[in-house]
């Protein structure tokens, strides 16, 4: 479906809450966006920016998931919620290296070819790739300027618009833990909360 067309059709009415509600246009604007960037972006295509008209812009962006409590279902809330809870309580930085490593995971071998399929990856296990998924509590967000944060990082991330500084990393830990399955993996960079790796003899998503 064309971006136009998409835009026309959100105005066909929709079951809400107690009734017939219309569909907001920047989410289901934001919600198309975030989709194409995220199929380009599992298809392997290189890692550039989208021209303007195609990239999701700071207000769709928001209007996404405003109060931090819809499902998981988009890619645009998927990778928001991940960042949030896992370097909520970090810098902006932290925030842009966690949806780095997301971004980094998409599409490529071993890995779901959806953003919401690499945050809940290993579910059906119980055994999660980001342990926020598995941990039996709430997921809605809870900070909402944190929160703003986190999916103004996400934008960026699906815009292609973040300087990856994990080079390529596709799995970290904090530094309060020291896993024995990152022994075998190369490390690729560090920060003042992380530590990032991928496996040996992998290149960089992208490159």
């Amino acid at each position: 479906m064309r971006l136009r067309q998409l835009v026309i059709a959100v105005y066909c009415v929709s079951i809400g809450h107690g009734g017939l509600a219309l569909a907001d246009p920047l989410t289901a604007t934001a919600t198309h966006k975030a989709e194409v960037l995220e199929e380009k972006a599992a298809s392997g295509a290189k890692a550039s920016p989208p021209p303007a008209s195609q990239a999701i812009s700071p207000a769709e962006a928001q209007a996404v998931d405003p109060a931090g409590q819809a499902p998981l279902d988009d890619a645009l809330t998927c990778l928001a919620r991940s960042i949030y809870w896992e370097a909520k309580g970090g810098s902006q930085g932290d925030m842009e290296d966690v949806a780095s490593v997301v971004m980094n995971r998409l599409g490529q071998a071993g890995f779901p070819g959806t953003v919401c399929g690499v945050v809940k990856q290993g579910s059906e296990h119980n055994n999660c790739q980001f342990s926020w998924w598995c941990d039996g509590r709430a997921d809605q967000a809870e900070e909402n300027d944190r929160y703003t944060l986190a999916k103004d990082v996400a934008r960026k991330a699906l815009n292609r618009q973040l300087v990856d500084r994990t080079h390529g990393a596709q799995y970290f830990h904090d530094h309060s833990v020291t896993p024995a399955t990152f022994t075998s993996m190369v490390r690729t960079a560090q920060s003042s909360r992380f530590v990032f790796y991928r496996p040996r003899g992998e290149q960089a998503p992208g490159k």
